[in-house]
């Protein structure tokens, strides 16, 4: 079974391609490969913020009506 990775440790991960990157001591291929490693991981982080929010209306939406219905 695939270890799910958290949002913490995907940051972790994009952060550190990130600060590669600006070293500018990357051979281009490598380059390429971690750039594409960071859009595929902010995509996934994306996705982790939206449905994050989703729930969070859906839970503020629930108690309005809870409140309303008293």
């Amino acid at each position: 079974m695939a270890q799910k990775v958290t949002f913490e440790d995907a940051m972790k991960r994009l952060e550190e391609i990130v600060r590669r990157l600006e070293e500018e001591k990357v051979p281009l291929e490598e380059s390429i490969r971690l750039y594409e490693e960071g859009m595929k991981i902010g995509k996934r982080c994306r996705k982790i913020l939206d449905d994050a929010d989703r729930r969070i209306r859906d839970l503020s939406g629930k108690l309005e009506e809870e409140i309303a219905g008293e």
